[in-house]
């Protein structure tokens, strides 16, 4: 299939965001600098917010012994999707295709009374599947990617359906954020189980009619569209998918909140209620933004490479008129710079006119052009990507520039 002008595929390698190499091997990419930075953008920004909303982010290792993905059902279930076991000592591991089972031990390593839930832990998951080589596109479908991943642990199926709606909002607002709405950029998936595939599902039928009922309930108590498919579930519960479309029309989960019905009793998670007595935990998954990599390749797209400017790369280039205006353009560069905006200095040896065309094709948001009247005035005067703004102070121009970044617009 011929790559579309805004295919996240192309559009990486002529910004330099991202690339692929064959001696690294398939579906693993390797973030350039750019590329980099606009993930640690997204990734602060959720961390932040999660954090904000009640949730406590841990580390776990990227790999563990096959005895943990066993008590999990991953081993069984994902096993043709997961890396070959290494083996050590007479003990065999695998890299993580999940990071339940790893929250679900930190959630063990101590008890916990109904005070304490819901229990919130969240993290920032290298994840690692075996996925099909004709199966791989671009960051939409890799072997190595990051996932903001977490694990609710409740008390009740009130409090965990609570949950869901508030991983709900997240979910929303963090769409919002990156500029993505409801109805034109995602739609809601309510994924279904299938009481006759006990090979693939949990078995658990009066489970799988209550949580689904829940799902379902909560869906339509908030109000949004939402479309019903059968057999999409996670083979431990049914989950609410967020579908997104790539620009070959393509449509991928971006995002998820599932409903546990089997791991509260394989890991035993449990609390002291007010009665002093052990009760059986309710756990609720959810990833907030997904996978980093196919979040990316959407927001490629949907921008078509010129982000917004707290997400770009280059916020803005400086651009001396000629070669005798090079050092007050260093001065301007550093100014911005030490302001915290992410700048460059063009000092090359080329017409103001190219390096206007250089940075447009960049898709830089902010040139600084200086000339005489500039250095002579202090000011600099600034353009856009689509008008241009004028002669500004470096204050006005810094203070400009911060505002949007500090309000993500």
């Amino acid at each position: 299939m011929p790559e579309k002008d805004n295919d996240h595929k192309r559009l990486g390698r002529e910004l330099d965001l991202f690339t692929f190499s064959d001696t690294v091997g398939k579906g693993l990419p390797l973030w350039t600098p750019k590329g980099s930075t606009i993930r640690r953008e997204i990734e602060r920004f959720i961390v932040d917010e999660e954090i904000k909303r009640g949730y406590e982010h841990v580390y776990t290792p990227d790999i563990a012994k096959i005895g943990l993905y066993e008590k999990s059902g991953h081993y069984p279930h994902y096993k043709e999707s997961m890396y070959a076991p290494i083996e050590d000592e007479d003990e065999k591991f695998m890299l993580r295709p999940m990071t339940c089972p790893h929250h679900f031990e930190m959630y063990l390593s101590k008890p916990h009374s109904y005070r304490d839930l819901p229990v919130r832990y969240a993290e920032l998951a290298k994840l690692y599947r075996y996925e099909k080589s004709g199966e791989l596109m671009g960051l939409q479908r890799v072997r190595s990617f990051c996932l903001s991943d977490a694990h609710i642990i409740c008390t009740s199926e009130e409090q965990a359906v609570e949950e869901v709606n508030k991983a709900l909002d997240l979910i929303e607002y963090a769409n919002g954020v990156l500029g993505l709405q409801m109805g034109r950029d995602y739609r809601y998936r309510l994924s279904l189980g299938d009481r006759a595939n006990t090979e693939k599902y949990f078995k658990d039928d009066a489970g799988w009619e209550k949580a689904e009922g829940l799902l379902r309930e909560a869906m339509k108590n908030r109000g949004v569209e939402f479309q019903e498919a059968k057999d999409e579930a996670a083979f431990y519960g049914p989950k609410i998918d967020i579908q997104m479309k790539n620009v070959n029309g393509k449509e991928d989960t971006a995002f998820t909140v599932q409903y546990d019905l089997s791991s509260p009793r394989k890991f035993n998670l449990t609390y002291i209620g007010e009665d002093g007595k052990e009760h059986m935990c309710f756990v609720v998954h959810r990833s907030s933004i997904g996978s980093i990599e196919r979040t990316m390749a959407f927001l490629i797209e949907k921008h078509a490479g010129a982000f917004p400017l707290w997400l770009s790369p280059v916020q803005a280039r400086v651009l001396p008129v000629s070669e005798k205006h090079a050092d007050y353009a260093k001065e301007v560069h550093v100014s911005l710079r030490d302001a915290g905006i992410r700048a460059e200095v063009d000092t090359a040896n080329e017409s103001l006119g190219k390096k206007i065309r250089n940075a447009k094709g960049e898709k830089i948001p902010y040139l600084f052009v200086v000339g005489d009247k500039e250095v002579e005035a202090k000011t600099v005067s600034m353009e856009s990507r689509t008008e241009s703004l004028g002669a500004k102070s470096l204050a006005e121009a810094i203070e400009l520039l911060s505002t949007e970044i500090k309000n993500r617009a």
